[in-house]
Protein backbone atom coordinates (compact mmCIF):
# COMPACT_ATOMS: atom_id res chain seq x y z
CA UNK A 1 0.00 0.00 0.00
CA UNK A 2 1.52 3.29 -1.03
CA UNK A 3 0.98 6.63 0.66
CA UNK A 4 -1.53 9.00 -0.83
CA UNK A 5 -0.30 12.22 -2.47
CA UNK A 6 -2.22 14.10 0.24
CA UNK A 7 -0.26 12.34 3.02
CA UNK A 8 3.03 13.16 1.33
CA UNK A 9 1.99 16.81 0.89
CA UNK A 10 0.85 17.08 4.51
CA UNK A 11 4.11 15.60 5.82
CA UNK A 12 6.10 17.89 3.55
CA UNK A 13 4.13 20.88 4.90
CA UNK A 14 4.78 19.79 8.51
CA UNK A 15 8.49 19.37 7.79
CA UNK A 16 8.64 22.79 6.11
CA UNK A 17 6.79 24.36 9.06
CA UNK A 18 9.45 22.94 11.41
CA UNK A 19 12.31 24.59 9.51
CA UNK A 20 10.41 27.86 9.04
CA UNK A 21 9.68 28.05 12.79
CA UNK A 22 13.41 27.57 13.45
CA UNK A 23 14.32 30.30 10.95
CA UNK A 24 11.83 32.74 12.52
CA UNK A 25 12.89 31.80 16.05
CA UNK A 26 9.25 31.02 16.85
CA UNK A 27 9.44 28.81 19.93
CA UNK A 28 5.66 28.55 20.36
CA UNK A 29 5.19 27.28 16.80
CA UNK A 30 8.16 24.95 17.17
CA UNK A 31 6.68 23.53 20.39
CA UNK A 32 3.31 22.97 18.73
CA UNK A 33 4.96 20.86 16.01
CA UNK A 34 6.26 18.24 18.48
CA UNK A 35 4.17 15.27 19.56
CA UNK A 36 2.61 15.44 23.02
CA UNK A 37 1.04 12.73 25.18
CA UNK A 38 -2.37 14.22 24.29
CA UNK A 39 -1.60 13.62 20.60
CA UNK A 40 -1.19 9.93 21.39
CA UNK A 41 -4.40 9.82 23.40
CA UNK A 42 -2.62 8.69 26.54
CA UNK A 43 -3.24 9.89 30.06
CA UNK A 44 -0.23 11.96 31.06
CA UNK A 45 -0.61 10.97 34.71
CA UNK A 46 -0.71 7.23 34.12
CA UNK A 47 1.36 6.68 31.02
CA UNK A 48 4.62 8.57 31.28
CA UNK A 49 4.43 11.57 33.63
CA UNK A 50 7.89 12.81 32.72
CA UNK A 51 7.18 12.43 29.02
CA UNK A 52 10.51 10.65 28.65
CA UNK A 53 9.33 8.17 26.05
CA UNK A 54 7.18 10.47 23.95
CA UNK A 55 9.75 12.28 21.79
CA UNK A 56 13.50 12.23 21.19
CA UNK A 57 16.06 14.40 19.43
CA UNK A 58 19.75 14.26 18.57
CA UNK A 59 21.34 17.55 17.56
CA UNK A 60 24.74 17.38 15.82
CA UNK A 61 27.33 16.64 18.50
CA UNK A 62 24.77 16.32 21.32
CA UNK A 63 23.71 13.24 23.29
CA UNK A 64 20.25 11.77 22.80
CA UNK A 65 17.57 13.95 24.37
CA UNK A 66 14.39 12.19 25.43
CA UNK A 67 11.12 13.66 26.59
CA UNK A 68 9.23 16.68 25.37
CA UNK A 69 10.60 18.97 28.08
CA UNK A 70 14.23 18.09 27.41
CA UNK A 71 13.81 18.37 23.63
CA UNK A 72 12.01 21.73 23.81
CA UNK A 73 14.59 23.12 26.28
CA UNK A 74 17.32 22.27 23.78
CA UNK A 75 15.54 24.22 21.05
CA UNK A 76 15.00 27.15 23.44
CA UNK A 77 18.78 27.21 24.05
CA UNK A 78 19.54 27.02 20.35
CA UNK A 79 17.10 29.83 19.50
CA UNK A 80 18.40 32.02 22.35
CA UNK A 81 21.98 31.69 21.10
CA UNK A 82 21.40 31.99 17.36
CA UNK A 83 20.73 35.42 15.91
CA UNK A 84 20.28 34.16 12.36
CA UNK A 85 19.70 30.75 10.81
CA UNK A 86 18.56 29.70 7.37
CA UNK A 87 18.06 26.20 6.00
CA UNK A 88 18.38 25.20 2.36
CA UNK A 89 17.04 21.65 2.17
CA UNK A 90 18.22 19.25 -0.51
CA UNK A 91 17.83 15.51 -1.12
CA UNK A 92 14.44 15.53 0.62
CA UNK A 93 12.81 12.08 0.68
CA UNK A 94 9.44 11.36 2.29
CA UNK A 95 8.02 7.93 3.12
CA UNK A 96 4.66 7.33 4.76
CA UNK A 97 3.52 4.04 6.28
CA UNK A 98 0.15 4.25 7.99
CA UNK A 99 0.32 6.90 10.70
CA UNK A 100 4.13 7.23 10.64
CA UNK A 101 6.21 9.25 8.21
CA UNK A 102 9.94 9.44 7.67
CA UNK A 103 11.66 12.46 6.14
CA UNK A 104 15.35 12.39 5.28
CA UNK A 105 17.17 15.41 3.94
CA UNK A 106 20.39 17.34 3.76
CA UNK A 107 20.30 20.61 5.69
CA UNK A 108 22.56 23.23 4.15
CA UNK A 109 22.67 25.67 7.06
CA UNK A 110 23.77 29.29 7.15
CA UNK A 111 23.88 30.76 10.64
CA UNK A 112 25.22 33.79 12.44
CA UNK A 113 26.00 34.48 16.04
CA UNK A 114 25.92 37.64 18.08
CA UNK A 115 27.41 40.84 16.68
CA UNK A 116 30.94 41.78 17.71
CA UNK A 117 31.13 44.20 20.65
CA UNK A 118 29.83 47.61 19.62
CA UNK A 119 28.52 46.35 16.29
CA UNK A 120 24.90 46.41 15.28
CA UNK A 121 25.13 43.69 12.66
CA UNK A 122 25.38 39.92 12.88
CA UNK A 123 28.61 38.21 13.67
CA UNK A 124 30.29 36.18 10.95
CA UNK A 125 28.06 33.79 9.03
CA UNK A 126 28.98 30.13 9.21
CA UNK A 127 27.94 27.39 6.80
CA UNK A 128 27.37 23.78 7.80
CA UNK A 129 26.01 20.67 6.14
CA UNK A 130 23.92 18.27 8.23
CA UNK A 131 21.99 15.15 7.27
CA UNK A 132 18.73 14.75 9.14
CA UNK A 133 15.98 12.23 9.72
CA UNK A 134 12.66 13.59 10.98
CA UNK A 135 10.02 11.08 12.08
CA UNK A 136 6.41 12.27 12.15
CA UNK A 137 3.26 10.71 13.57
CA UNK A 138 -0.25 11.41 12.35
CA UNK A 139 -2.48 12.92 15.06
CA UNK A 140 -6.09 14.18 14.99
CA UNK A 141 -4.71 17.71 14.39
CA UNK A 142 -2.12 16.80 11.76
CA UNK A 143 1.41 15.43 11.51
CA UNK A 144 3.68 16.02 14.55
CA UNK A 145 7.39 15.42 15.08
CA UNK A 146 8.08 12.28 17.05
CA UNK A 147 11.84 12.00 16.69
CA UNK A 148 14.68 13.84 15.01
CA UNK A 149 18.30 12.88 14.42
CA UNK A 150 20.75 15.26 12.79
CA UNK A 151 24.43 14.51 12.12
CA UNK A 152 27.14 16.72 10.67
CA UNK A 153 28.65 15.83 7.33
CA UNK A 154 32.42 15.79 7.61
CA UNK A 155 34.16 17.89 5.00
CA UNK A 156 37.09 16.45 3.13
CA UNK A 157 40.50 17.87 3.88
CA UNK A 158 41.22 20.30 1.01
CA UNK A 159 44.92 19.31 0.86
CA UNK A 160 44.10 15.61 0.49
CA UNK A 161 41.50 16.37 -2.17
CA UNK A 162 43.97 18.47 -4.19
CA UNK A 163 46.67 15.81 -3.99
CA UNK A 164 44.31 13.07 -5.06
CA UNK A 165 42.89 15.12 -7.94
CA UNK A 166 46.35 16.08 -9.24
CA UNK A 167 47.55 12.48 -8.99
CA UNK A 168 50.42 13.29 -6.65
CA UNK A 169 50.95 12.49 -3.02
CA UNK A 170 47.57 10.89 -2.73
CA UNK A 171 48.89 7.62 -1.33
CA UNK A 172 47.12 6.48 1.77
CA UNK A 173 48.20 4.09 4.48
CA UNK A 174 46.12 2.25 7.03
CA UNK A 175 47.40 4.55 9.75
CA UNK A 176 46.56 7.78 7.88
CA UNK A 177 44.20 9.58 10.24
CA UNK A 178 43.59 12.80 8.32
CA UNK A 179 39.98 13.45 7.37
Amino acid sequence: MSASPTDIEEVEAANTAFYEALERGDFDELSALWLSPDDLGVDDGHHDPAGTGVVSCVHPGWPVLTGRGEVLRSFALILANTDYIQFFLTDVRISVAGDTALVTCTENILSGGPAPAGGGELGPLVGQIVVATNVFRRTPVGWRLWSRHASPVLAENAENTENTESGGGGESTDDDTSV
